[in-house]
């Protein structure tokens, strides 16, 4: 016998049942894993176009719904696996925004991944379709491309990003098209038109009604300073002197003024409207939807030399709605134009400060340009 071996199979022997004699308490049980919870869906529209909204909040003690639709607001119901719950509807077509207020605070349906695109996100999309399509739904026809850049602006030192609509057919050609800048609001960014405007299938569907002539369409980042104060003047400069040439650069467009136009709503309305007025020679096609209007010291150029205004400018278009909260600025300066002889056209529709309206506005616009 190999005594070697023996001792130490004795030994290890021995270790296990004095290990075996030690471990005489049980290990801990682990508590059962909750299964996580299942999503819940939301906005949810059935076929009458009722709407259930839903939101996981097991503290909350009220919530509700808001929406921009007629009768809006809705008290939530807690259900189970503390989810709030209500229907409300039927919810008329568009393109609507909601919220959830929890407790008093305002915030965005998580279980929506439509947001409305803004520098403080706090708004969800809800879009219902009709039995008839509208111009801003989808539609089966051929579609434009939208492609995001971004740029460093040497104007003003810093990366900012845009956006730029094609029309159908753009890269399969060698056309040169006109150019459309349009802009957002307060708050927005240079996404908006296009996720919560739709302003890319407005585009679609009147180029496939042949009632608008295809073009390239540039959305920029308007809020171009930390203020408003140098707001408008900030973002002339990263327009003339990085964008106008990165698009003429890198786009199929026709260089002449003939065949530029810039248009905007709110913010974007003022900056339209000053820098269209101030750049005659550069763009003939101008625009504001429920525009902060410039004052008259802004726009004095144009102001003061009408006959020069009225031979450059192809179309000097301004719209608001009667509710609107911009709409006495709007008709003062309406007025100006008037005194100083500038020619335009001027609409005043139902509606508020609301994106529903600026739709509205977009498709009406669009036709008439470049032709």
């Amino acid at each position: 016998m190999n005594t070697r071996f023996l001792a130490l199979g004795l030994l290890a022997a021995g270790l296990a049942a004095s290990a075996q004699a030690q471990n005489t308490t049980p290990l801990p049980v682990a508590a059962p894993r909750r299964a996580p919870a299942m999503p819940i869906r939301s906005a949810e529209i059935a076929e009458d176009r009722r709407v259930t909204f839903r939101l996981r909040a097991p503290k909350a003690s009220e919530v509700t719904v808001n929406g921009q639709w007629a009768n809006g607001k809705a008290a939530m119901t807690r259900g189970s696996n503390d989810v709030w719950a209500v229907t409300v509807g039927p919810v008329e077509p568009g393109v609507w925004e909601y919220s959830f207020n929890v407790d008093g605070v305002s915030m965005i349906d998580p279980a929506n991944p439509a947001t409305k695109p803004m520098r403080e996100p706090r708004t969800s999309i809800l879009h219902v379709t009709g039995a008839t399509p509208m111009v801003w739904d989808f539609q089966d026809v051929a579609h434009g491309t939208v492609r995001q850049h971004t740029y460093r602006s040497k104007a003003l030192g810093k990366l900012r990003e845009l956006a730029v609509y094609t029309p159908p057919g753009y890269d399969k050609g060698s056309a040169k098209f006109p150019t459309l800048y349009l802009q957002h609001g307060s708050g927005d960014n240079q996404a908006t038109w296009v996720a919560h405007g739709k302003a890319h299938w407005i585009f679609d569907n009147l180029i496939a009604q042949k009632k608008m002539v295809p073009m390239v369409v540039v959305m920029m980042d308007g809020h171009a300073s930390t203020g408003f104060q140098n707001n408008t003047e900030a973002f002339e400069k990263d327009l003339m002197q990085d964008v106008m040439p990165f698009v003429e650069s890198s786009y199929r467009v026709k260089p002449k003024a003939t065949d530029r136009a810039i248009v905007g709503l709110s913010m974007g309305g003022g900056q339209s409207l000053t820098i269209g007025l101030n750049h005659t020679d550069t763009f003939a096609w101008v625009g504001g939807f429920s525009s902060a209007v410039p004052n008259k010291d802004a726009v004095s150029v144009a102001l003061g030399d009408s006959a020069q205004t009225n031979k450059r400018l192809k179309l000097l278009w301004i719209a608001c709605g009667k509710d609107d909260f911009l709409l006495q600025r709007n008709e003062d300066f309406i007025a100006t134009l008037k005194e100083k002889g500038v020619r335009h056209e001027w609409l005043k529709t139902e509606g508020a400060h609301s994106w529903p309206v600026w739709r509205g506005y977009l498709a009406d616009f669009a036709p008439r340009l470049f032709k």
